[in-house]
């Protein structure tokens, strides 16, 4: 729908508004999103047709998959430019995005951690600690797979496909997916795993769940909400951090790198704006390039190989 005019708001973005090479990638990476998501929701009508619910709805949308509150204002702003641009250009009579503001929202969004945030929590975990290698794991992996905290206490080793770099997960519902795992996630879990064997005693009903407490069962969700805690006050950062920052900070990380839409509702095990169908011809590898793409602790990993 958007994707015939994008070309030319950026060359009128780059030639007659000046704006900075990054603006103007945010920008087109904004919008192509929103083309995206109509593609998503089969809006199949010319931006002529377009209203203002359609894209209070879009902003709506990014509300639900925790979309970090300073790019909803870049957004916002990028789409009223785009508009008046439309308009200026004699495309359309008037901006359906004139009257567009950020959605009210009933409660507080989750804060996002930037990337040098989770790294600094990362790096204050004492591994010298019996459980500093299974808390630092936990985190490796919330991060890099964007999951629930039920999905963590409930992740089993029959569920990880280190060889594929896979984790099955069981989400809402009891709903399956699979989620591509980062190298450096896949390494934490591995080192845990080697000191788990150390146990003195093992649950037999916990002998297939990844992260286990001192008593050899299965961790809580209040103790992970803890772990989370106290590697927040140990790095300093000073923001209200819980399992679920990790998961939008997961998917904002991801979108703002400029993964697709639908990929990232798909990794998050999301189906809100959507049935399940649309992702059923999504190849897996794709997924993984996806991660390995725009995921900023697989590109660190990258770089440094």
């Amino acid at each position: 729908m958007l994707l015939p005019y994008l070309k030319s708001f950026e060359a009128y973005l780059q030639l007659e508004k000046g704006l900075a090479q990054a603006s103007v990638f945010a920008y087109m990476n904004d919008l192509k999103k929103l083309d995206e998501y109509f593609q998503i929701k089969n809006f199949e009508i010319p931006v002529q047709a377009l209203k203002l619910a359609q894209l209070q709805e879009f902003l709506q949308y990014l509300n639900e998959l925790g979309f970090a509150a300073a790019s909803q204002a870049r957004m916002l702003s990028g789409i009223k430019s785009f508009f008046s641009f439309l308009v200026l250009e004699k495309i359309l009579d008037i901006s359906p995005a004139e009257l567009l503001e950020t959605p009210k929202l009933s409660k507080k969004l989750p804060e996002v951690l930037s990337y040098e945030e989770i790294e600094m929590m990362l790096d204050s975990i004492d591994l010298s600690k019996s459980e500093g290698h299974r808390n630092r794991a936990m985190i490796e992996v919330l991060y890099a797979c964007g999951l629930r905290v039920s999905e963590l206490t409930g992740l089993r080793i029959s569920s990880l496909y280190p060889e594929i770099g896979f984790v099955r997960v069981i989400g809402k519902g009891n709903k399956e997916r699979l989620v591509p795992i980062g190298e450096s996630a896949l390494k934490q879990v591995s080192f845990y795993l080697e000191d788990r064997k150390q146990m003195d005693k093992i649950d037999k009903k916990s002998e297939d769940i990844v992260f286990l407490n001192r008593r050899g069962k299965q961790l809580t969700r209040v103790m992970i909400f803890l772990i989370v805690k106290e590697a927040a006050l140990a790095a300093g950062v000073d923001k209200n951090v819980s399992p679920h920052t990790f998961r939008h900070s997961f998917a904002t990380h991801l979108l703002e790198g400029g993964a697709d839409l639908r990929i990232v509702q798909q990794l998050l095990g999301h189906e809100s704006i959507t049935t399940t169908e649309i992702y059923t011809h999504l190849d897996m590898n794709y997924l993984r390039e996806t991660l390995r793409s725009y995921h900023p602790r697989n590109k660190k990993n990258s770089h440094n190989a």
